[in-house]
């Protein structure tokens, strides 16, 4: 046959003369024809059949990025065929230098340092929503859904197939997408909207068939039709993925323990199901299913009242979640500045770690780590103009075991419990209008009472959004939302609520508020509205929002406060043309401010921000801000307002070309107030090495220094101190000093075989020093005390307002801490079949504390390898099976 290189140059050559005497389609023309396949196609990224010169090719590409407007710079053609079964693309991408074509190979949807070919299909053509497509010249594959017009999501992974190869003259790409991975009508005659997009990564160009321009909004709104498409129907959708796992965990453990000898084995089964339910939604089900390969969380330190957030991970939920999205519909670009924005859907709730308190007495322990999902269930996809989603799972009962001496017990720790999110949205006029609903419901069965007084028995969220476009350009769009929230519980459980940090019902000097002992239900409501302008050089965007004190969503959302009035304006103007040093650049200015429902300043400030492109592709962005004085609702945790000082903060980031070889960047981020309110730095850098085709390597070190003068450390009551309503708020100086590290290789050795490696150090110290007391409301004023006793426990200290004058020393824990810290994991992924896929993991992970608040890094890199590993080794095999 000849040199496989001299072919598929003859072949590349073919493709621009022969049928190639058609002419293209060209971007003006509106329209993207697909042929049928006349006969079989081999997926090897050759475009070897004859069968491909059947469709008119696409090749009028216009540069999007870095020259605006202007032809590709190199020759691109597409073309599209169709069977009863698939929707195939081939792409012919020349390059007049192909041995600069930029061939790495990473880990699917992670994108590296590659040239790529996308394509962007909207089946149902509501120029709104659609699936993307994609492949880098290794054969990496790339694929997601679209949704709001202007945002992407890769987390959906569709089973298909695609194939790329190199050659003389560039490099060239086949995907073939069954129609069974798509949602569309049933249809005679199909017409669907499509875009294409190629990305030159040594000139970080990126083409497109139709770009939006960078002033501009929308992108789904403007792809061109594809027709041609005949006699194809939705096919049966069946998808079943049942899964085997074994685990060995090899714990550190006491010889005393009974419950744990220093291993632990174990096995199980489980099932993802995908079923069409007609030709419009999709049921996503999962029965016992295990996330061991996922990537652990990073360690923190939170002194706050408020709960660390961590992003979702776990595929089943992490998949098609855009449909839940909520409140952020119409508009491309929403801001917030001090807004504590509500989320009605927190999947990480589901299957959270036990919540029930532990006992106070107990010698050993063995607790859930977290609450076994018995099963799940998504529904999802259109009907007529509505979209829809419903996401229900049930999570087990949970009992820990402990033991007392020579007494063993068991306890409920997590109830059974049922979980439900409901979601729909209709878009109106081609989406210049729409308007939604979401509903959320979490139920609990107790077995022990004791359990009812600490959890919730229901939680209910219903809520409606939508949006408007003002004018027929497109230019301004009012969005909004408005939902509210009912908790039911025992009186103990409602109360506790009240008392809890999103709300602080028990503020002595809020009289709007108050603690409801006798209440066995906690109703609320929250609102927000926005304008934005979505097109031009100038910007603009402006929001006002409300949330009750009593609207409560941590059930299944995620809130970290109530009682807000929030509202900011904010306008700017965006550079887009090329100069003698910048790319592109942009400048913003916002004012903001924050109350209470009582009327407090409770945050304010102005902002000023700027993001910069350089052109050798670095890019950086900064800001800084002043906020005035103000007064905190929070800061005493429950207690009276007091005085947030006046300062400024401020921030620098810059990043180099993502594309080469060597790839930097690191930022600062201050903050001064007066009286030493807080006084903080962080310094962190970014490097990232890619020696070959195949590997790349990413450290990221970062360091952080707070020093404050007013940390809250407890409350005591005391009838003495009538300054401050019978109880005295404690905060003492604090020094911390936070250094960490995150690491990463990937070693991809195919596009279905795959080693990531991440690894996480943490060393942190804090030291409390000067406690002191507020000595008055609204105030920054404190009464300090004597240095704090020992007592014969070193990790508890006496604090004295008075040094053994009449108002009594209390007894508390020693808050000076010194954490090390080692946590990773090692994940190899193997696809050894199209969506079947086998994992092996290992996961680490060690910790030690000391009540030494003072930094000393030998000391505790000693600690931390002197401290016995938690390892746990797993694993996963799952089988695709589509009938």
């Amino acid at each position: 046959m000849g040199d496989p290189t001299t072919v598929l140059a003859l072949l590349f050559t073919f493709g621009t003369l022969a049928p190639g005497g058609q002419d293209s389609v060209t971007s003006h023309t509106r329209v993207v024809r697909a042929a049928r396949v006349p006969a079989p196609i081999t997926l090897d990224g050759a475009l070897s059949e004859a069968g491909w010169w059947a469709a008119l090719p696409v090749s009028q590409f216009t540069q999007r990025e870095p020259n605006e407007g202007a032809p590709a710079s190199e020759r691109t053609e597409v073309r599209v065929l169709y069977d009863d079964d698939a929707l195939y693309i081939g792409a012919r991408l020349f390059d007049r230098h192909p041995d600069s074509v930029r061939a790495q190979l990473a880990r699917r949807d992670r994108v590296s340092n590659s040239d790529r070919f996308l394509v962007f299909l909207d089946c149902y053509q509501d120029r709104r929503t659609g699936f993307f497509f994609g492949i880098n010249a290794a054969g990496t594959l790339y694929d997601g859904t679209l949704y709001n017009d202007d945002w992407e999501s890769d987390t959906w992974d569709g089973v298909w197939d695609g194939q790329a190869t190199r050659a003389s003259l560039g490099w060239s790409a086949e995907l073939r997408i069954p129609y069974s991975q798509l949602r569309f009508h049933k249809q005679k005659s199909l017409r669907w909207a499509i875009n294409f997009k190629r990305e030159i990564a040594r000139r970080n160009e990126r083409d497109y068939l139709v770009p939006t321009p960078s002033n501009g909004s929308g992108f789904v709104s403007r792809f061109v039709d594809l027709v041609g498409i005949e006699q194809v129907s939705p096919p049966p959708r069946l998808e079943l993925l049942p899964y085997f796992t074994t685990r060995a965990e090899y714990l550190g453990h006491e010889a005393a323990d009974p419950f744990n000898d220093g291993s632990r084995l174990g096995a199980g089964l489980g099932a993802d199901l995908k079923i069409g339910i007609g030709n419009n939604l999709t049921l996503d089900a999962t029965v016992n299913p295990d996330f061991g390969q996922v990537e652990v969380d990073p360690a923190v330190v939170n002194l706050s009242d408020v709960e660390t957030f961590f992003e979702e991970r776990r595929p089943f939920f992490v998949e098609g979640a855009s449909i839940f999205n909520y409140g952020e519909g119409g508009a491309n670009d929403f801001w917030g500045f001090n807004w504590a924005n509500p989320s009605f859907l927190y999947s990480r709730r589901i299957g959270r770690a036990p919540q029930a308190e532990l006992p106070d007495d107990y010698d050993y322990s063995l607790v859930p780590a977290g609450s076994n999902i018995l099963g799940a269930a998504k529904l999802s996809g259109k009907v007529g103009s509505w979209s829809l989603g419903a996401l229900n799972a049930l999570t087990s009962r949970e009992h820990a075991r402990f033991s007392l001496g020579q007494q063993r017990w068991r306890q409920e720790v997590e109830p059974l419990t049922y979980y439900g999110v409901y979601r729909g949205l209709k878009e109106l006029k081609g989406g210049r209008h729409g308007l939604g609903f979401i509903g959320t419901v979490t139920a609990r069965s107790f077995e022990e009472t004791r359990l009812s007084d600490e959890l919730s028995s229901s939680a209910v969220g219903a809520g409606l959004d939508g949006w408007t476009t003002l004018d027929r350009d497109g230019v301004w769009v009012i969005s909004g939302w408005g939902g509210m929230s009912r908790i039911a519980g025992t009186a103990e459980r409602i109360r506790n609520l009240q008392e809890s940090s999103v709300h602080y019902f028990q503020r002595p000097d809020a009289q709007y508020l108050g603690v409801d002992s006798a209440a066995t239900a906690l109703t609320g409501y929250a609102a927000r509205v926005s304008l934005n302008k979505q097109k031009g050089n100038w910007m603009l965007n402006s929001a006002f929002g409300v949330v009750d004190p009593g609207f409560e969503l941590n059930d299944l959302g995620f809130q970290f406060r109530g009682d807000q009035i929030n509202s900011h304006l904010m306008f700017g103007h965006k550079w887009t043309q090329p100069g003698r040093l910048l790319r592109s650049w942009r400048l913003n200015v916002a004012g903001f401010r924050s109350y209470n429902f009582g009327g407090d300043v409770t945050w304010t400030g102005l902002f000023l921000t700027g993001l910069y492109e350089l052109r050798n592709f670095s890019t950086g962005s900064w800001f800084v801000a002043y906020n005035p004085k103000t007064l905190s609702d929070r800061r005493t945790r429950g207690g009276p307002l007091m005085v947030n000082q006046p300062g400024v903060e401020w921030e620098f980031r810059m990043d180099s070309d993502p594309n080469k070889k060597w790839v930097y960047g690191g930022g600062l981020h201050g903050n001064h107030y007066q009286r030493g309110w807080e006084e903080s730095w962080m310094a962190w850098a970014a490097l990232e090495w890619k020696p070959g085709a195949r590997v790349s390597l990413r450290l990221e070190p970062q360091v952080e220094r707070i020093r404050t003068s007013a940390q809250y450390v407890d409350t005591f009551d005391d009838t003495l101190a009538v300054n401050t309503y019978g109880h005295r708020y404690v905060f003492a100086d604090l020094d911390q000093t936070t250094v960490s590290a995150s690491v990463r290789l990937n070693w991809i050795f195919s596009p279905r075989l795959s080693l990531e490696m991440y690894t996480q150090p943490l060393l942190s110290s804090g030291r409390y020093s000067g406690f002191k007391e507020l000595a008055q409301p609204r105030s920054y004023r404190f009464t300090g005390y004597p240095d704090p006793a020992a007592t014969a426990d070193p990790d508890r200290i006496i604090v004295d307002p008075d040094g053994g004058g009449p108002v009594p020393g209390q007894e508390i824990d020693d808050p000076n801490f010194s954490l090390a810290s080692l946590r990773g994991n090692a994940v190899l992924r193997w696809e050894y079949s199209p969506g079947s896929t086998l994992f092996l993991v290992w996961t680490q992970n060690r910790s030690d504390t000391e009540t030494i608040g003072t930094f000393r890094t030998g000391r505790a890199l000693t600690r931390l390898l002197d401290t016995p590993a938690e390892n746990i080794f797993m694993i996963k095999v799952s089988y695709w099976w589509n009938p």
